[in-house]
């Protein structure tokens, strides 16, 4: 199996070569902070199954136990690395984050009171015409999901 995957920006990227491990969410303050999210959600791979393919992930060292990998240049969350024990990569900085398959939830002292109602919230669908309208006026910057030869393109 091999999977492919990298940051927003596409300074880096990586791919794993092997079947990609238990893959969780944290709702701990921590993983609330290091995304910028409701929570982190993480997918083990072995280390020497990984590598990377484009640039390097920074480290930020969040406690005596954990380094969390990041893109210096758009600051996408990469990796949730426990000493030599565990190294995880960020569900959404996969290509493909839908054939990851969740299997537990983590730090639920911190999960935020909303969370068991969010799959009731109302929904907006892309093709309604209001929101239709919108997306038509974007131009995304965002790196494809999919390896490339070289990015950002030259027409920018």
């Amino acid at each position: 199996m091999s999977i492919s995957g990298g940051c927003q920006c596409g300074a880096v990227r990586f791919r794993v070569e092997g079947k990609v491990g238990a893959a969780s969410i944290c709702h701990c303050r921590m993983c609330q902070k290091a995304t910028g999210g409701l929570f982190g959600s993480y997918a083990s791979v072995r280390p020497d199954e990984l590598t990377w393919t484009r640039g390097a992930r920074q480290r930020f060292q969040s406690s005596n136990k954990v380094w969390r990998g990041f893109c210096a240049d758009c600051g996408s969350p990469l990796t949730y690395e426990y000493g030599d024990r565990l190294l995880a990569l960020a569900v959404g900085a996969f290509d493909q984050p839908g054939e990851i398959r969740l299997r537990e939830q983590l730090g639920s002292r911190d999960r935020i009171a909303d969370f068991a109602a969010l799959a009731a919230l109302p929904v907006h669908e892309e093709d309604e015409p209001r929101a239709a309208a919108h997306l038509a006026s974007i131009t995304s910057y965002q790196h494809p999901d999919h390896d490339t030869e070289a990015w950002p393109p030259a027409e920018r």
